[in-house]
Formats: structure tokens, sequence, C-alpha cells
């Protein structure tokens, strides 16, 4: 059976939130090409380690990569509303497909917000008690189309906190800023990688699906 890759990473380009290239070399100057990449750990599309929100947490280099590529189901919330809370009864009629080791994609079309000035400050989140009934079911992995799972506003820093920590804490990898899930069928092969970056919180990733033709038609 055929199967069609589908690319779920928002491009890292020159200018956008956290990212900037310097031209070091030139093929016409210096007969090639070099560039110097400045990447903030959790700019577009990324991957969280626990360090990022717990002080004993674990780095980058350190990530179960085994966690990082299998099947995955894709659920979609793309009916909710900008600025909503993501509960548990939005996801409880999946819950037969929720459970332990599941990697869970969370389909909310924000992706098409990404270069709109709402895209980090409007978007639909994990609600605390919805991170609770995810953990407690087993998850393995939770990707989400939005900057990140938890309002980034500064007067909800508690649910920002909260929400990370219960999820890092049960050893939860966590991806953000996804796109294309509308792409896909219920159930994927999913990949994202982060690269090995020693003592550190986040890593960008490139997150891809692998989908047979015969079910993506």
């Amino acid at each position: 059976m055929t199967q069609k890759l589908i690319d779920l990473t928002l491009t890292f380009a020159d200018g956008k939130r956290g990212v900037s290239f310097d031209r070091e070399l030139t093929l016409a100057e210096d007969g090639f090409n070099t560039t110097t990449l400045h990447i903030y750990s959790h700019a577009l599309t990324h991957m969280d380690s626990p360090k990022h929100f717990l002080e004993d947490g674990y780095t980058m280099e350190q990530m179960n990569l085994e966690k990082c590529m299998g099947m995955a189901e894709v659920i979609d919330l793309s009916h909710k509303a900008p600025d909503s809370l993501i509960l548990v009864e939005d996801v409880i009629s999946h819950a037969e497909r929720i459970h332990e080791g599941t990697r869970l994609l969370l389909r909310t079309d924000w992706d098409s917000h990404a270069d709109i000035e709402d895209y980090r400050n409007q978007f639909p989140r994990i609600s605390p008690e919805l991170a609770e009934w995810l953990v407690e079911r087993g998850i393995s992995l939770l990707g989400v189309e939005t900057p990140s799972v938890a309002s980034l506003a500064q007067e909800n820093y508690e649910e920002l906190r909260d929400v990370h920590r219960t999820l890092l804490s049960a050893d939860v990898v966590i991806i953000e800023s996804l796109c294309n899930l509308r792409l896909l069928p219920e159930q994927v092969t999913f990949i994202a990688f982060p690269l090995k970056l020693e003592d550190c919180d986040g890593s960008p990733v490139r997150a891809v699906a692998l989908v047979s033709e015969e079910e993506n038609k």
C-alpha cells in the first residue's frame, strides 16, 4: 500500500518570531554558502522537555525517541472558538481512542492564524482539568496546532504553569505549533524528532505524518 508523507511543520524563516538567519559566507564571494541560525527553543513547531517547567526535569538530549514515532490518534476540535478552553467533555466521546501510550493530535485549524496577530493570544487551549484527565488516561504524547498547550497571557500564568507541569510531570511529550492536521485521517503514523540539544528546555522538530493513499481519499 502506497503511503503519502504530509508535512506538519511550520516553516522556519528569517524574521519569524524567535528566528533569525545571518548569512556568513556566500557562493559568489567564498565558493559556498553558510548561515548562522538563531532559533528560540520554543519557536514555531517545537517540542518541550520537562526542564521547561520542572526544576529537576530532564532535557532535550534525554527525550525518549520511541514516544516521538508511532501511531497517533487525530481528534477534530476545529469547532472550538478562539480563546476557549478545550474541556474533557470535548474529547470524552473519543475516550476509547485515548489510553495508555496514546499519541494524541488535537486539530483546531489554528495553524491558519500563524501569520495573524491573534495567533499567540486568542488560541483555544487545554484546560487544567483536561490535562489531568489525559494524564490519568496515560497518553504518551500530545500535539497541538497552537503555540502553546495553555494560555500565554501574563494574567493566566498559573494556567500556563499548571497545564505544562501536569503533562510534563507525567512524562507526556508536548509538541506545539503543528500544522495541516486537517489533511489527516483519524489515525496516522506520526514522527517528530527533536535536535539532540544538551541541557535544553525545548527544540525545533520536523513533524510529519504518514498516511496511506487509500485512507486519504
